[in-house]
């Protein structure tokens, strides 16, 4: 199955049926597929080919969600942007990915004005719900009015839908290259066990450029479910949406949960329709848990682990375990059980299957891993190596098959539901003329699960403060990646005989208490 041919169920078994809500658009399912079918033919006008990359760099809306429909619908390859990143960041991801067109929404029309002088890939821009394109852009509105739709571009569904990038060891993000199999097969594993259908009510409340919500972006196409969209995430703009809107269902990362139930107008609202929410991204703190068991006392908690290179869904933590109470509780410190349709096992260091309870490196199997990095055959091979997918997270399986997490062997933080290698934070620590060694390393933060935190010597004779050196860091890196602490030592940094830092031993006093060593 493609991505179009789910559009075009969806379309035909229920076509005057609100499939997207904006703002004050409203859009049913027959008018979105005709809306994506002229936004492709555009593209397709424009010269896009099959296989070319088209990204787009915007805010949740309408539009976003048809141009991830309508990019693969032409036989293109969707390229989301992360809203967060620096500058150079964006560049890279551009210039990487080599894309051909570029949509860009209203607020970010500058960075790209800066950076088109630098983009010789790029042929066209397109202005994304801006009331006056700059000289020399296209209007989004205008290209979908002015073109003609045109049939979904035939082609296998094992050919690349999206490329969404996620944090390299080496301090660049890697490309991490999804089919039109591997994005439905993760959404219809997850859908096995969620049970969403036409009469849900999906909210796109996390940024539709991270893989959390391209989740439920396939998975509501797939269910032909109502998709009621937000720009941005603000607790209070969720649950008016909710209460307003009639919401049913989510995805969400830990610490957007975490804003959202103790938000103190939460009460105030009628949550009664929200029946269903998914989470991940990162462990979700027990408090936060509890929390939100009180808050939304109707409402099913669903714990997903994963990662992009898994489409991105591997295991699934279902309600049952969500208790604290009764012969169903001590789980909800796991990440559950494989989804139905993807196999995951423990690995030793020599690739061998390991006994039960016995830690080692996630791996995993199924139609939802990807094809592999984009332009990067080495990597890919090592990552997919005897048709496994090695997560490069350490855990291990209990007697029932619940996977706890224990551990990281790549060197990553997660933050708010954000992966963040420390080679990119080290780097840009690295480019301050002060600073003569560094380390970023994660430790314990109640509202992040994770924070960022830099461990620093200087030059002699240099100075600077942790404050010069995280406003440094904002000017190269995005800001969920820069240090929210800053340690400053004069003593060299512990290293190895090989000389690579300890980090095991600068972690350990911030974790000495936690009882793993993920969050």
């Amino acid at each position: 199955m493609r991505i179009g041919s789910a559009l075009r169920r969806a379309a035909a078994i229920s076509p005057t049926r609100t499939a997207t809500t904006f703002t004050d658009r409203t859009h049913t399912w027959e008018k979105l597929a005709d809306r994506v079918a002229r936004l492709a033919s555009a593209l397709r006008t424009l010269g896009v080919e099959r296989g070319d990359r088209v990204a787009i760099l915007a805010y949740n809306s309408d539009s976003y969600l048809e141009a991830m429909y309508a990019a693969p619908w032409a036989g293109a390859i969707i390229v989301p942007i992360n809203t967060r990143l620096a500058q150079p960041e964006v560049l890279h991801w551009l210039s990487d990915s080599g894309a051909r067109t570029w949509l860009v929404g209203g607020e970010f029309i500058s960075m790209a004005m800066s950076l088109r002088d630098k983009l010789l890939n790029v042929r066209d821009y397109v202005a994304v719900d801006a009331l006056v394109p700059p000289q020399g852009w296209l209007a989004y509105e205008e290209l979908v009015r002015d073109a003609q739709p045109i049939p979904e571009i035939d082609g296998t569904d094992n050919e690349p839908a999206a490329i969404f990038y996620t944090g390299g060891t080496t301090g660049q993000s890697k490309g991490v290259t999804l089919s039109h199999r591997n994005l439905l097969a993760s959404a219809l594993q997850t859908l096995a066990h969620v049970h969403w259908d036409h009469n849900d009510n999906y909210l796109h409340a996390a940024p539709m450029f991270h893989m959390a919500d391209g989740l439920g972006t396939y998975a509501a196409l797939l269910a032909a479910a109502q998709q009621t969209i937000v720009s941005r995430f603000t607790a209070p703009a969720v649950l008016d949406a909710i209460a307003e809107h009639h919401v049913t269902c989510t995805v969400a990362v830990p610490t957007m949960i975490d804003l959202l139930v103790h938000d103190p107008t939460a009460p105030e609202h009628d949550l009664s329709s929200f029946t269903s929410l998914v989470y991940g991204g990162s462990p979700i703190p027990e408090a936060v848990m509890e929390q939100a068991l009180k808050v939304l006392p109707q409402t099913r908690l669903f714990q997903l682990y994963g990662q992009s290179e898994a489409s991105p869904t591997l295991t699934v933590l279902g309600p049952e375990h969500h208790v604290f109470e009764g012969s169903a509780a001590g789980r909800t410190r796991s990440a559950g059980r494989a989804t139905m349709g993807c196999e995951v096992q423990i690995m030793g260091s020599d690739d061998t299957v390991l006994p039960t309870g016995q830690v080692g490196e996630i791996v995993a199997r199924g139609d939802n891993v990807m094809l592999g990095y984009w332009n990067q055959p080495e990597t890919t091979t090592q990552t997919l190596r005897g048709g496994w997918l090695h997560t490069g997270d350490m855990g291990y399986l209990d007697e029932d098959g619940f996977l706890f997490v224990v551990d990281r062997a790549k060197d990553m933080i997660v933050t708010g539901g954000e992966n963040v290698y420390s080679a990119e934070v080290e780097n840009a620590l690295m480019a301050h003329p002060a600073i003569a060694q560094a380390a970023a390393i994660g430790i314990p933060a109640s509202q992040w699960g994770e924070q960022v935190h830099a461990v620093v010597v200087l030059h002699q004779g240099a100075s600077a403060s942790p404050a010069d050196i995280i406003a440094h860091c904002r000017t190269l890196i995005a800001r969920y990646k820069c240090p929210k602490s800053v340690e400053i030592r004069s003593e060299p940094l512990p290293q190895t005989g090989a000389g690579k830092y300890l980090k095991g031993v600068l972690r350990e006093p911030y974790w000495r208490d936690v009882d793993r060593n993920v969050n």
